[in-house]
């Protein structure tokens, strides 16, 4: 699949909830348990941190967003943690396993590095093996398990932490 991947631009929101929507709506793959609406994704977008990051990633062959990732900053209460992002990754459920999130990964590494960032830290849900596997294979390392982290639909689901160093050489 030839793909490319860009900067989320305020209207990409109905494509980009186009992806995350199915996923939400799934209730297996993240802990978000609210549909979005275009709106709310206009103004996550429209007030995105300006150090943060949104890639989204296109389907060349048919123009369509199949994928994004997004880093924001850890914390912004001290300029302790201002080397440290927190990574999210979405793709299409009809699109898994063929390519996006490499590509995400790559450009958003690339950019993090560019803003100034050394070490992306994340959340992936412990019954989310198939991403589990995605992050683990991009350099990211499990570092802890947050024990009944979320609670969706009345179940709690354990998160497991992750990093990844974003020097060249890993």
């Amino acid at each position: 699949m030839d793909l490319f991947v860009r900067e989320a631009q305020f209207d990409d929101a109905e494509a980009i909830i186009n992806v995350l929507n199915p996923i939400i709506e799934a209730g297996i793959y993240t802990a978000l348990t609210t549909p979005l609406s275009v709106e709310a994704e206009q103004e996550f977008i429209s007030k995105f941190p300006q150090r943060g990051i949104f890639q989204v990633a296109v389907c060349r062959d048919e123009q369509r967003i199949v994928g994004c990732q997004d880093v924001e900053p850890f914390a912004t209460y001290t300029s302790a943690f201002e080397h440290v992002g927190v990574i999210g990754t979405f793709v299409d459920l009809s699109y898994r396993r063929r390519g996006v999130g490499k590509s995400l990964f790559k450009a958003t590494f690339e950019a993090a590095r560019n803003k100034g960032y050394e070490k992306l830290f994340g959340f992936v849900r412990a019954d989310n093996t198939a991403a589990l596997a995605a992050y683990l294979s991009q350099g990211f390392y499990r570092i802890g398990t947050a024990q009944r982290h979320a609670k969706i639909k009345e179940i709690y689901v354990d998160e497991i932490i992750i990093e990844r160093f974003l020097e060249e050489n890993l």
